[in-house]
């Protein structure tokens, strides 16, 4: 559980809402090196125009086994789980901000990882989901906790940069601006336009090359 709104499309949520601070819940572990955004999103479900229904085609293809049957992949056994544990450079290939909306549709509301891919973790911070690093051994010993005792809390501490789980609690890294972004709530730009949109029409009324009538 996030400490957030879900404010994309709300008109009605602020900046305090949006504020993203700690995530609690439980793990979901994905092994394995450069799992890029096709892995994550096959490239032939992009043609849809909205998200809804996004969740069913997280790693639709590693699922499934030849016959098309779901197998035993940590997203068919970790149903209800937030908190995704990755290895090096996940979310790599190409910049498509389906493969983040489709974890965050599924339910992911944090990434722990070795690293991420530049344009996917940028990606993440505009949905306002935190992807944090940490060294390989710490997110080995995660990943074989999570399968160990998969209903286990684990937390994120965003704003200390912290993972609790098990007793302990361990340093990672957030990248500066999308800590910033998601402490201090400004990481949908959309919907900070929306709830400023008084200041917006004033701003737009004062300025002398702005036509009010077409508007």
């Amino acid at each position: 559980m996030s400490d957030a709104s879900d404010a994309s499309g709300d008109d009605g949520v602020g900046v305090e809402e949006m504020k993203v601070r700690r995530v609690a819940g439980t793990g979901v572990p994905v092994r394995g090196d450069d799992i890029d955004t096709d892995q994550i999103i096959p490239a032939r479900f992009l043609k849809t125009t909205t998200w809804e229904g996004m969740d069913q085609y997280a790693f639709y293809d590693a699922r499934r086994d030849d016959d098309g049957e779901l197998n035993d992949h940590p997203f068919n056994e970790y149903k209800g789980a937030n908190v995704l544990v990755v290895n090096d450079n996940f979310g790599c290939g190409s910049s498509r901000e389906h493969a983040p909306r489709a974890l965050a549709r599924w339910g992911v509301e944090a990434i722990v990882g070795e690293s991420f891919a530049e344009i996917f973790a940028d990606n993440c911070k505009s949905l306002g989901i935190p992807a944090a690093t940490t060294d390989p051994e710490t997110v080995e010993e995660l990943q074989s906790f999570v399968e160990a005792n998969p209903s286990a809390g684990i937390e994120l501490d965003v704003v200390d940069e912290q993972v609790t789980y098990d007793g302990k609690t361990v340093d990672v890294d957030i990248d500066e601006a999308m800590h910033g972004a998601l402490v201090q709530g400004i990481w949908d730009t959309v919907a900070l336009l929306r709830s400023n949109m008084d200041a917006i029409d004033e701003t737009a009324a004062n300025l002398p090359y702005v036509d009010s009538r077409s508007r």
